[in-house]
């Protein structure tokens, strides 16, 4: 089970950090990725995450970092700089295949469970 928090109403320019437990399984053996929706769109790859290894899109290249605490079995996203675009529900997700390959991690159909969402936004 993947449990995303961390959301909230924030200024632009301002930053939030979002957090996913997960609880039956260590989360230090998979890639974590975090994905956000807006209404009316896709479901757009942000960042992930395996071993020691990230990847971010494009959009938030440079504003947000992903980590990983294997002590608390979680992934953060700190997210700062942030713009209204930025505005979505964030979900948090875990993939179990074991592949090197980065590029298949930006694809949600990768991932086999996901977290409930957390709201973000950006607003003035």
């Amino acid at each position: 089970q993947l449990q995303a928090s961390g959301g909230g109403l924030v200024q632009p320019g301002g930053s939030l950090r979002l957090s996913c437990a997960a609880s039956g399984f260590s989360l230090a053996d998979y890639a974590i990725g975090w994905f956000r929706q807006s209404p009316g769109k896709e479901r757009e790859y942000v960042a992930h995450i395996k071993r020691n290894v990230m990847d971010y899109s494009d959009s938030v290249k440079g504003r947000f970092t992903i980590s990983r605490d294997n002590a608390k079995n979680s992934v953060s996203l700190q997210m700062n700089s942030l713009k209204p675009e930025d505005t979505a529900l964030y979900y948090c997700a875990v993939s179990l295949y074991n592949s090197g390959n980065v590029y298949r991690f930006r694809r949600p159909e990768e991932y086999h469970y996901w977290g409930q969402g957390t709201q973000v936004t950006v607003s003035s």
